[in-house]
């Protein structure tokens, strides 16, 4: 339900690209977010999340995040995994399309699940390194099977406890956070906090991706506070997820869009 309430509350204030005055937004809404086209790597990744979506396996799994709005036990079946915490074949894609477009050469991805976003992070530019963090080391095992599958060679998985393991990674790095997508722990504190340790790696032409941004009251008062910051300049609400910018140079706008 409340979902529901806040995807009404968010179509009466979001439009499309008639009307849209920034150049930057309106490339970004045209070029990427209304694509329609289809990439060469696409069909192997969905083919991976069809395996998914068919395995019998069950694992164990370890939730530091919010839980699940299915109510989904500690022992849960790979299928039910992939077809309720993985990303949509069209959200998965649209971060491929903004990595493609921004051509990011760090990613950091808090939350790896099965490993199906995290392929389509790491297949739009093999030479980017996408470092992914997840907490449960079986969901992570399934992950690497994905990565393998896929050949994809550029990505690390950090396992652990988020809380205990992105500082330290953080300051061993020697490159800025280019691209960051924060899907790790749906409450406002750690959003917050995760948001905060990223923002001092980050750079004028950084990109931060939030998902579920009106999953809770809670997601939507984190939302509220990072749009609010002094560095961030300019930020797009696309309902499922919500970008950030901190382009230099620029007024304070916000944009409410339709996928």
């Amino acid at each position: 339900m409340f979902q529901l309430l806040a995807y009404l509350r968010f179509w009466l204030r979001s439009g499309n690209a008639h009307g849209l005055h920034s150049p930057f937004v309106f490339g970004l809404y045209t070029s990427v977010v209304r694509h329609t086209g289809l990439y060469g790597a696409y069909k192997a990744i969905e083919n991976r999340r069809r395996q998914l979506l068919n395995s019998s396996a069950s694992i164990s799994v370890t939730d530091f995040g919010a839980g699940s709005h299915t109510g989904a036990g500690q022992q849960r079946r790979v299928a039910d995994i992939a077809r309720t915490a993985a990303k949509p074949k069209h959200l998965a894609q649209l971060l491929f399309r903004l990595v493609n477009y921004f051509r990011p050469a760090t990613i950091l991805e808090l939350g790896t699940s099965l490993g199906l976003t995290t392929a389509y992070l790491a297949a739009a530019d093999l030479r980017h390194r996408v470092i992914t963090f997840e907490g449960c080391p079986n969901v992570a095992a399934v992950a690497r099977e994905t990565f393998a599958e896929l050949k994809l060679r550029n990505i690390e998985v950090v396992e652990g406890n988020i809380d205990n393991t992105l500082a330290p990674t953080l300051a061993a790095l020697k490159a800025p956070v280019d691209f960051a997508f924060f899907d790790g722990n749906h409450r406002y504190e750690p959003t917050l906090r995760y948001f905060e340790l990223c923002l001092a790696h980050r750079t004028d032409e950084s990109v931060f991706v939030f998902d579920d941004i009106h999953w809770s009251a809670d997601m939507e008062r984190a939302w509220e506070t990072i749009k609010a910051h002094p560095d961030v300049t300019l930020t797009v609400d696309l309902f499922y997820i919500g970008l950030v910018f901190f382009r230099k140079n620029q007024p304070k706008q916000h944009f409410w869009l339709r996928v």
